[in-house]
């Protein structure tokens, strides 16, 4: 627990139910370095489901609620945060009620489907005087994070260009009961699910890494059984930098292929998500450096993401874990630079906004403001 925490900052959620993968990994997650507990929630409209989710997540019978009206009623003055993990679809209802009762707020990406629902919200954002944060769970890897600093810390050069890749089979692959593709995610609406999904990801990262919005978009799709399944989109930056976004769930061989390519004029940085603990340095001299968690880093080797020693990894639900820390040490106003709020979630659903947009003129959509 952060020293400055007398007892764990308590969690309520929304959604996040037996049948929700993504619950179970931000209970485990929440739980990891004994920062925040989960006490209360309506996990499940499904009433047999939510009572079988509150003795997972050892939540009492009492706080316990089968509608949002009631938990949010009997909880707001309660508990520190609110969690939602509902399906995107839902976001925006859940969304406006919790800003409308001024709550603290913890949301999966993405924040919100289109902007017709972002321009709604802005609007009662005015009298809204709390916090928004918006897990976008790759950040918490600590190689990601190491590698920002490399970027800041080091004379690479100028970025020359970027690849920017996730890859997945989900679509294509015959999946084991438990891994089968959500009804909701096989229903495309303005922005398709995997623009949702995946694209707000990549954005994400590029912000994080990079430091800049593209200027210029230009997408393009292929479909299967009129779904969205695979996507490119070229990026061109100020100071005539190029990038790319590849994220598809057609890809078979594929189980969630990350892989991030920066090349800058001295220097390319490379990270795959198979193989995570370890950042690849390419030097114009031909030296190759590469770098883990048993070395002096500028991230990689503190405490905090050495649970364990150097040759026993620490993965996806640590990455979590690490973001939730985060959320903690903001709230204790310990500051830092891995913390998303709702207008870096916003700027990304305009984002791909405009990817849609070059979608549907078959051209290069230039001069766009995020």
């Amino acid at each position: 627990m952060l020293k400055n925490l007398k007892k764990p900052l308590t969690l309520s959620f929304i959604g996040g139910g037996i049948n929700s993968s993504i619950g179970n990994i931000h209970y485990i997650a929440s739980k990891l370095d004994s920062n925040f507990q989960v006490v209360s929630g309506f996990f499940s409209r499904n009433i047999k489901d939510n009572t079988k989710s509150a003795k997972k997540y050892n939540v009492d019978k009492k706080r316990l609620y089968n509608d949002l009206n009631s938990l949010l009623n009997k909880e707001i003055n309660k508990v520190d945060f609110f969690v939602v993990l509902t399906p995107t679809p839902n976001h925006y209802n859940v969304l406006r009620e919790l800003i409308l009762m001024n709550a603290n707020i913890i949301i999966e990406k993405p924040i919100l489907s289109n902007l017709n629902e972002i321009q709604k919200i802005k609007k009662i954002l005015k009298n809204y005087n709390n916090k928004i944060y918006v897990i976008h769970n790759y950040i918490g890897y600590p190689a990601i994070r190491e590698i920002e600093q490399i970027i800041k810390n080091n004379n690479l050069g100028k970025l020359l260009h970027f690849n920017l890749q996730m890859t997945q089979e989900s679509f294509l692959r015959n999946q084991l009961s438990n891994q089968k593709v959500k009804n909701w995610r096989k229903v495309d609406h303005s922005i398709p699910n995997l623009f949702l999904d995946l694209g707000v990801h990549l954005f994400n990262l590029s912000v994080f890494l990079i430091k800049k919005n593209p200027t210029s978009i230009l997408s393009n799709v292929s479909k299967i059984n009129n779904l969205v399944s695979d996507a490119k989109i070229l990026l061109k930056y100020n100071n005539n930098i190029s990038g790319i976004f590849w994220f598809s769930k057609t890809c078979l061989g594929n189980r969630n292929n990350l892989a991030i390519e920066l090349y800058f004029e001295k220097c390319s940085i490379m990270w795959r998500h198979d193989n995570f603990e370890v950042i690849i340095l390419n030097y114009s001299n031909g030296v190759i450096k590469k770098i883990d968690r048993s070395i002096k880093s500028n991230t990689f080797d503190q405490s905090r993401y050495n649970r364990y020693r150097m040759g026993h990894p620490s993965g996806f639900i640590e990455a979590f874990s690490n973001m939730y820390e985060d959320i903690a040490r903001d709230s204790l106003n310990i500051k830092n630079n891995y913390v998303f709020d709702h207008n870096h979630s916003f700027q990304g659903i305009k984002f791909l906004e405009y990817c849609i947009q070059s979608l549907k003129k078959d051209k290069w959509i230039k001069n766009i403001s995020l």
